[in-house]
């Protein structure tokens, strides 16, 4: 009998997460996946961008790294829109020192912007568990990194996505981003009922250890997601006393 179609995903994840002969082992393997949907303006976008490429390229992150039992990770940068709007701005890249975390840096800052379009949270997970099946490394762990600024409007119900993920051993974290000024027609997208740091925590987040962080602009994200990367590296409490879910 034919497995169906995420069935066939979580089996194949399930399967992948344990560690391949010959191949190279990490301490993590991460994909980062941003919300680039039409309610992230273009000053947004590039706080956004410029915040992953200051992140992965700090001080307080290379040392988390270096301090890893196999002193490297895996990192993915993807961008997701609507249900079928994601795309991978930067491949797997093995990250063990800032020369290469500065190759990785440079092709995000100097990539276009992939889409500006509705917000598919759930076809972004869908997409970033595939990629973990084409990363060629084995790591203990695998996290999924979201970060956005609006609820899920469009294509699979993000739960449905998050729990299919959950089932496949990958943790998924959120940074929720505070959209104070949003355009006109976007109030309740980005402010959903409870907020979006809840909504980020009860509806996207999940799996062993995972955590929210909120911020209340883009130009907080860098330094809070140089914050979360060193969480997640590491397998360290949250920064900030936000305790993990």
């Amino acid at each position: 009998m034919r497995l169906a179609p995420i069935a066939a995903l979580v089996a194949g994840l399930s399967a992948a997460a344990a560690l391949p002969a010959r191949a190279e082992t990490v301490d993590l393997q991460l994909v980062l996946a941003a919300d680039v949907s039409i309610s992230v303006d273009n000053d947004e976008f590039r706080l956004q961008r410029d915040g992953y490429a200051e992140a992965l390229t700090s001080p307080a992150v290379l040392e988390a790294i270096r301090h890893g039992p196999n002193h490297a990770i895996a990192v993915c940068f993807l961008e997701w829109s609507g249900s079928a709007a994601q795309q991978v701005v930067v491949d797997w890249m093995v990250i063990r020192d800032g020369e290469v975390a500065k190759v990785f840096a440079d092709a995000l800052r100097t990539a276009p912007r992939s889409f500006a379009g509705a917000t598919a949270i759930g076809a972004g997970i869908d997409f970033a568990m595939r990629q973990f099946l084409r990363s060629g490394v084995g790591s203990p762990r695998r996290v999924i990194d979201v970060s956005g600024d609006g609820d899920n409007n469009t294509g699979r119900p993000v739960e449905y996505a998050r729990d299919d993920a959950i089932k496949a051993k990958v943790t998924i974290n959120g940074l929720a981003i505070v959209n104070e000024h949003p355009a006109a027609g976007f109030i309740g997208h980005v402010q959903p009922v409870g907020g979006i740091g809840y909504y980020y925590r009860t509806r996207v987040a999940g799996g062993p250890d995972s955590f929210v962080i909120e911020i209340n602009n883009f130009a907080d994200f860098a330094e809070a997601m140089k914050r979360k990367l060193v969480a997640e590296i590491a397998a360290a409490d949250v920064p900030g006393g936000l305790a993990r879910r």
